[in-house]
């Protein structure tokens, strides 16, 4: 089977591919093929996770074990793409360059009979360009704590007495 997929740039602006890939490929091969796709050199660190409908993080896939005495992250090399994108769960998060912070949306779009004749990852659409930075993140919680009233004198609080 061949999964067509999105991948959207984490951004305002609508900068998006369309990949058709072997359902069979590892999620390194689908990362080379996404890495080519936004034209990244890809020789910088990238994870894929997996995520619910809302896009919520969840399992790590990374591209290498980076862990000083291995460790049970899953690595791309060893993960199908229908392991971890089917009908039921259609979404991942992939992030190239950690330094950088490149974050994309990552959705299965369709899955279609294999073409005679036809090879493997194609790219199907582009659109909008990739800027020269990534997008900067906005780190803000979705609901906001409230605290009770701040306190105006600390002088109530006794803390000679208390102190050892």
């Amino acid at each position: 089977m061949i999964y067509k997929i999105r991948i959207i740039l984490d951004a305002e602006e609508d900068i998006f591919r369309d990949i058709e890939i072997k359902a069979s490929n590892t999620l390194e091969e689908f990362h080379d093929a996404i890495t080519q796709a936004f034209g990244f050199g890809g020789s910088e660190m990238a994870s894929f996770y997996t995520c619910d409908e809302e896009w919520n993080q969840d399992e790590e896939i990374a591209l290498f074990d980076m862990s000083e005495t291995g460790s049970d992250v899953r690595l791309m090399n060893e993960t199908s793409l229908d392991d971890v994108l089917t009908e039921q769960s259609p979404k991942l998060i992939y992030v190239y360059d950690f330094l950088s912070m490149w974050t994309f949306f990552v959705e299965l779009a369709d899955i279609v009979e294999k073409e005679d004749g036809k090879s493997y990852p194609n790219l199907l659409f582009s659109f909008g360009e990739l800027p020269d930075s990534p997008p900067e993140k906005k780190f803000e919680s979705q609901s906001e704590i409230e605290f009770g009233d701040p306190l105006d004198s600390y002088d109530d609080l006794d803390f000679d007495e208390n102190w050892n």
